[in-house]
């Protein structure tokens, strides 16, 4: 089994995923505690998918993520690093147009989507800049990003309790339902090394976004974070 490490070298990062991607859906349930289909939820919505929309869902894994979108009538591209993932997907989604790449260097033209979104996977990409450009630069004029990504809960008591969760009831939580419970140890590390939702706002403004803003999810847990290619 592998972890990847904090430097988030790319191919160790989808190696991992590779090991995790049969039950990557089940062990998400389950370690959020339920609450990643409420996450879910609250992305698709602010996507707010439409019929002819053509949206980038980045770090898809098997396309949990992107049902909604197609559901809505949208034409949406699940991309991903992760072979495992990419391969799980298509056994589940055989119609969805499953695309390998790299955030760092998207195998798209300029301005080809209305929207793009990534959901807990910015926070995996070795250099988290270049991914928020690279996302930049395949929305078209007046199209939206929207990023759900693990954040920094707001009030400090529940804060203090979430990171006693990750790092001491997380890993044997995961080890009881993953097939590689060391990479729940890497989730953990990395969530605790992200930046706050501050800290993320400016990362998309200096990528070239306007109008960024956020909300949190779950008390700070999560933040989803919206901005517009001007």
């Amino acid at each position: 089994m592998t972890r990847a490490s904090l430097d988030k070298q790319p191919h160790e990062v989808a190696s991992m995923f590779d090991g995790v991607a049969a039950n990557y859906d089940l062990t998400n349930d389950v370690i959020s505690l339920g609450q990643a289909r409420q996450w879910r939820k609250a992305v698709a919505a602010a996507v707010d998918a439409r019929p002819a929309q053509k949206i980038l869902d980045l770090a898809a894994g098997t396309a949990t993520s992107s049902q909604p979108f197609a559901q809505a009538g949208a034409y949406v591209v699940p991309c991903d690093f992760s072979l495992g993932m990419l391969e799980v997907g298509k056994r589940r989604h055989p119609w969805m147009p499953f695309t390998a790449g790299d955030g760092m260097r998207l195998p798209f033209k300029d301005e080809v989507f209305d929207t793009v979104t990534i959901s807990f996977g910015l926070r995996n990409i070795h250099d988290t800049e270049t991914a928020l450009r690279e996302l930049y630069r395949v929305t078209k004029p007046g199209g939206k990003v929207v990023i759900c990504e693990f954040s920094q809960p707001t009030w400090a008591p529940f804060r203090t309790v979430y990171t006693e969760y990750l790092m001491r009831a997380l890993p044997p939580t995961a080890r009881a339902v993953s097939s590689n419970p060391d990479a729940y140890v890497y989730l953990a590390e990395s969530i605790r090394a992200w930046p706050d939702q501050p800290g993320l706002a400016a990362l998309l403004q200096k990528a070239g976004w306007s109008k960024v803003a956020w909300r949190n999810l779950t008390g700070g847990v999560v933040a989803l974070h919206r901005a517009t290619r001007a």
